[in-house]
């Protein structure tokens, strides 16, 4: 039974009733353009095929009660009295709360939810979940969905009621994805433009089955060290920084935090590079850029793993391999290929089983489709 048929199921067993809409919001993957969001610059994502899903109905009251298949378990709130604890409901809350500081009046609705966003794995669950939200409040409480307002107010929830500092990208490639198309983003604009993956290739997501630790304390260091290359530039932020300018103050930087701003600039430049590769079909040039930006999340940012860099390195070794690289903040977590659509499931079998006689852990691997970003994919209430 697929998502969209199990969570109907579940709501109608539940309420007694079919669901008036069922929405769902994808989690994403990165092709290239890591650690640079913070820093104003650009990234190429797309959004994977999956997803969170939402089988809902309105309700005449002021409450959201929802139950989560994942975590099997039953939660509520009441849109009047939002606080703050923990748990799966805390992404509804937080969107239900962002959405209102924004002034969008809220109605109440019941919903079961379900997803196949893998946790903890770099894959924005996080951003599937609050943009499932929003799509459920739009879809209830009758308000035009603004995909770049809504990945802002979802960034929010995120930063202000869950607690995690991220930056945009998660929740914009959630929320305006497009099938068989990754998006070039500016994160200082929200400009988004939408880029073809190349014609026969596939991309293949190799979750390391290790998941990050320490990456809070590394993450705010990293963007510290960013900020203060910045500030001495007297610029905003890096995507202001040519190549060229920091190499002519190289002498009077930190040594350390001038290879961190090396990766970022350069990352900037490899990210609009392989966008105009992906517009020309260029699926080797888009493979070679890819591995660059390894080699620079590795040796100059230093984010990268033991696992990460195995992984990679198993990756270019399969046949029909164009390029592969870590992906996401780092220290564990998934990396991605570019690789031959006709040799994805061998490619696939050989990443997996070399990376678990190098490692002794079972990888997880997922031959992703580029999907839609968050919409409605049954009913429209009236």
């Amino acid at each position: 039974m697929d998502f969209q048929s199990r969570v109907a199921h579940e709501f109608e067993q539940r309420f007694g009733s079919p669901p008036k809409a069922i929405v769902r919001a994808p989690g994403r993957v990165n092709l290239i353009g890591e650690h640079t969001d913070y820093n104003d610059g650009f990234v190429l994502p797309m959004a994977i095929d999956r997803a969170i899903w939402i089988a809902l109905s309105p309700r005449p009251d002021r409450l959201v009660a929802a139950r989560s298949l994942d975590f099997d378990d039953t939660a509520e709130f009441d849109l009047d009295r939002l606080e703050k604890q923990v748990g799966w409901i805390e992404y509804l809350k937080g969107v239900a709360w962002a959405l209102q500081e924004a002034g969008y009046a809220l109605t109440g609705f019941d919903a079961v939810v379900a997803g196949d966003v893998p946790i903890g794995a770099g894959l924005s669950s996080s951003a599937a979940w609050e943009l499932a939200a929003a799509r459920a409040f739009a879809v209830t409480s009758g308000f035009a969905w603004d995909a770049a307002q809504m990945a802002l107010l979802g960034q929010r929830a995120e930063n202000k009621w869950v607690g995690v500092n991220c930056g945009i990208m998660d929740q914009m490639i959630s929320a305006a994805g497009q099938a068989d198309h990754a998006l070039l983003i500016d994160c200082r604009s929200l400009e988004t433009q939408a880029v073809p993956l190349p014609p026969g290739t596939a991309v293949v997501v190799l979750d390391t089955t290790t998941r990050r630790g320490l990456v809070d304390s590394a993450y705010n260091e990293r963007r510290s060290q960013c900020e203060t290359v910045a500030w001495f530039f007297g610029v905003k932020a890096l995507r202001d920084v040519s190549l060229e300018q920091l190499n002519e103050k190289h002498g009077q930087l930190d040594r350390v935090a001038y290879r961190r701003a090396r990766h970022v600039i350069g990352e900037n430049d490899r990210t609009l590079q392989a966008a105009e590769a992906m517009k020309r079909g260029e699926a080797i040039e888009l493979g070679q850029l890819m591995q660059l930006s390894h080699m620079s999340l590795r040796d100059d940012f230093e984010v990268s793993s033991r696992e990460l860099n195995v992984m990679v390195e198993c990756a270019e070794r399969q046949s029909g391999c164009y390029g592969a690289r870590m992906t996401g903040a780092g220290f564990g977590g998934c990396a991605v290929a570019l690789v031959r659509q006709d040799a994805a499931e061998a490619f696939s079998a050989g990443v997996a089983a070399e990376y678990e006689d190098a490692t002794s852990l079972t990888p997880n691997v997922y031959i992703c489709t580029a999907t839609n970003g968050a919409e409605v994919v049954h009913g429209v209430i009236e």
